[in-house]
């Protein structure tokens, strides 16, 4: 098919979604009300798929246990500074961060020149995944989904640290190379992979990606505006420009200052393979230990967010969750008992939960216009990360 044809369905299909609704009949178009749910699961399957694809994943925390701090000499107090520049520098991103940690890496100013400018490609991805999830997911999906894109993360996580048990425990000194770095060479090129395929894999937006029939775009565009009454850029957008409906919003700075609390409670991941050293065990072992909590964080994230989507409520999801991970924080302070303190770790890893379901509020607060709701996104996450640095 040529460009000039290509460019001729895309446009058929995007005056398609702007053609006057039967009143009697609005699901005419599709084929009638059962045609189109239909179509609507076929649609929600096909971009549900290609979403998967998005995982971030960080492994400076099992590194640190074999030797990271030692051969670049940090301290505890410094070692996770260059989180700041992750999420607050909002430029478009492609990639992770992985491989090129081990760059010039033999101090600390070289970890945190590295890191920052890492940060520059990074910052975007996570705002970013947001946003094109709040452009394709109604509000009472959009939980799940939120769920299953941070719980790549939290899986990535668990099965992150069991890699990293194999690497770190086979590979020390491997070709004349300390075992942490091989950790960043062997996960590092799996990411890079996996991030050139993305290219060809994510969406674009509901009015533009390409590998729609005409008819998908359309309903992909009536949802959208069925579920907030209105349409998007067309009908939504005005004079005043996204940034500055953002930093006028109240609620935006208070939204930023909740989630900052509780990326601040949740910073215990940076240091969670150190925690499950406490316990005794050696390197590999506390590893290993580190993924059951994960993969419980990952089923209770999925349950509580799609619960929440199906009643149609945030606050007491996000209560409930972080009331569990306050007591997992005391039993970790108040004893030393070996099971007690790995039950801990479960409650603790659950609060991700509640910090997913936040994320969908954080959505559904802002549906149009869609460039204030970009904004508001990526201006919340970037805020958020003070936590990061206060937390480290």
């Amino acid at each position: 098919m040529s460009a000039h044809s290509k460019n001729d369905n895309l446009e058929k299909g995007i005056e398609s979604s702007h053609s006057p609704i039967d009143i009697d009949d609005p699901d005419a178009e599709f084929g009638g009300t059962e045609e189109r749910q239909k179509m609507e699961r076929k649609l929600l399957w096909k971009v549900d798929i290609r979403m998967s694809i998005m995982i971030d994943r960080n492994n400076a925390g099992a590194a640190r246990l074999r030797g990271f701090e030692a051969d670049l000499k940090l301290k505890d107090s410094i070692e996770y500074v260059p989180e700041l520049d992750r999420e607050t520098i909002s430029l478009p991103s492609g990639m992770h961060d992985h491989l090129g940690n081990d760059i010039s890496l033999d101090s600390f100013v070289g970890a945190l020149l590295t890191r920052f400018f890492l940060g520059f490609v990074e910052a975007a991805f996570f705002p970013g995944a947001l946003f094109l999830l709040s452009k394709w997911y109604k509000k009472n999906e959009l939980g799940l989904r939120t769920a299953i894109l941070y719980c790549g993360s939290i899986i990535s996580n668990a099965f992150g640290a069991l890699m990293a048990s194999g690497i770190l425990s086979g590979m020390d000194s491997k070709l004349g190379h300390a075992a942490w770095r091989w950790l960043f060479y062997i996960e590092g090129a799996l990411t890079i992979a996996i991030a050139v395929l993305a290219i060809f894999v994510l969406p674009d937006f509901p009015a533009n990606t390409r590998w729609l029939s005409a008819e998908e775009r359309a309903l992909a565009l009536r949802r959208m505006e069925e579920d907030v009454g209105v349409g998007d850029e067309e009908q939504t957008e005005g004079q005043s420009s996204g940034l500055w409906l953002a930093v006028t919003d109240i609620k935006v700075w208070w939204l930023s200052l909740a989630l900052t609390s509780q990326v601040v409670a949740l910073s215990f991941n940076a240091f969670f393979p150190t925690l499950s050293a406490t316990l005794g065990y050696n390197t590999t072992v506390s590893l290993l230990l580190c993924a059951p909590p994960f993969v419980f964080s990952a089923i209770v994230s999925a349950f509580l967010s799609h619960h929440s989507d199906r009643v149609g409520e945030r606050f007491y999801h996000i209560v409930g969750s972080y009331g569990l991970g306050i007591v997992g924080f005391i039993i970790a302070i108040s004893t030393m008992n070996t099971a007690a303190r790995y039950v801990s770790l479960f409650l603790m890893a659950q609060s991700y939960a509640g910090f997913i379901v936040f994320y969908a509020w954080i959505s559904n607060t802002f549906p149009r216009p869609p460039s204030k709701r970009a904004v508001v996104l990526a201006l919340i996450n970037a805020f958020s990360q003070l936590g990061n640095i206060a937390g480290s």
